[in-house]
């Protein structure tokens, strides 16, 4: 036993100091945000519709987040399918920068989990065909694309769509913007996949934190948004167990 130990440790160690394929589990489910390990790890395959939700340690984004009353996590990203068949993250501005981008998914998820905890909301059920392929097409157009720096400060204002009222009427999905910030790309994403209901989507008032809960303070996103119906809760994503 302690020669495995050893082997998989030198195998971990590998893995972050070379940029090698890694490894993916997941431990078990559960809505706290405590950062503990809930074992057993199991081994996981993502998903097309698997939504991804991280925190970076960055001070700059716990300040702003927190202003925001958007607190953690701080970002998020969707699952899916390439037209090649690799799978993929389709996220608005990772790593800080100021584009969207449709990004290896393992390789990805590990570079996030060296700045911070890296959770995951597996799909209950699959995917259909069609799901897959309206979310393949939908994510593949936005490659490219500007992330929506302008609006995300609008979070900070008395501007922006999120609001105890105003969500009634605001933040409705636009289907294809010229940008997004990263929530609001996963929760149009959801929408153009036919995974959530056009009606009651608010893409530009939905913050990552919305995505990890199964409860929100905002009362129309906490009505409407039933994520726990089709998602497991988040579980710690981790490239060695």
């Amino acid at each position: 036993m302690e020669s495995l130990l050893a082997a998989v440790a030198g195998i971990c160690l590998l893995v972050q100091g070379t940029g090698a394929e890694t490894g993916s589990y997941l431990y078990q489910p559960s809505y706290c945000m405590d950062k503990n390990l809930r074992g057993p790890a199991e081994a996981y395959l993502p998903g097309p519709g698997d939504i991804m939700l991280a925190t970076d340690n960055n001070l700059f984004w716990k300040i702003t987040h927190d202003m925001a009353f958007a607190f953690e996590p701080h970002g998020s990203g969707i699952f899916f399918s390439r037209p090649d068949g690799s799978l993929a993250i389709l996220e608005a501005g990772p790593n800080d920068t100021l584009f969207i981008r449709n990004l290896d998914a393992l390789p990805h998820l590990a570079e996030y989990a060296d700045k911070g905890p890296v959770w995951v909301r597996k799909r209950r059920v699959p995917l259909t065909e069609e799901q897959s392929c309206r979310l393949t097409q939908f994510a593949v157009r936005q490659n490219g694309k500007f992330f929506a720096l302008g609006r995300l400060g609008l979070q900070l204002t008395p501007f922006r769509t999120r609001g105890p009222l105003r969500t009634n009427f605001m933040g409705k999905p636009h289907g294809d913007r010229f940008s997004y910030f990263c929530s609001e790309l996963v929760t149009e994403s959801l929408v153009a996949a036919g995974l959530l209901d056009r009606e009651n989507a608010r893409p530009s008032a939905t913050y990552p934190h919305d995505l990890f809960f199964e409860h929100s303070w905002n009362p129309f996103i906490e009505s409407h948004y039933h994520l726990g119906d089709c998602w497991y809760p988040p579980a710690r994503w981790t490239y060695c167990p």
